[in-house]
């Protein structure tokens, strides 16, 4: 709930950045995959939410880049070469983050394979 808060917080922040430029804060990636070879249930679940609200993060993330960049378009404050930087620059954060998504959840979804893998033993 409160990763949740946060996101939303950035996304106002953004909102009421209007013209300025927008400062978008990049979400953390949960601090701790279990071990699927030792985690108990709950704490799958746990990492499970982590993953899910990390994504959501991400997400808010990246509208607050699309508006923060639609800002900079609509200001007239730059030429048509340094918008084309400034896409590029945001086109890069944006892709960063998703890929770091993708890798988190590649990390859970193994050792939630190894998890239920180990349920499967016992």
């Amino acid at each position: 709930m409160l990763r949740k808060t946060i996101a939303f917080a950035a996304l106002l922040a953004c909102l009421a950045a209007g013209s300025a430029q927008a400062t978008c804060i990049y979400p953390r990636a949960p601090e701790h995959i279990p071990d699927g070879k030792t985690a108990i249930y709950d704490e799958m679940v746990t990492a499970q939410q982590a993953v899910k609200q990390f994504n959501e993060d991400v997400t808010a993330y990246n509208v607050c880049l699309d508006m923060e960049m639609a800002s900079l378009e609509q200001s007239g404050q730059f030429d048509a070469n340094r918008l084309m930087e400034l896409r590029a620059m945001q086109a890069k954060k944006n892709n960063a983050a998703v890929d770091e998504v993708q890798a988190v959840a590649d990390q859970f979804n193994e050792q939630l394979r190894i998890f239920k893998a180990r349920d499967k033993k016992d």
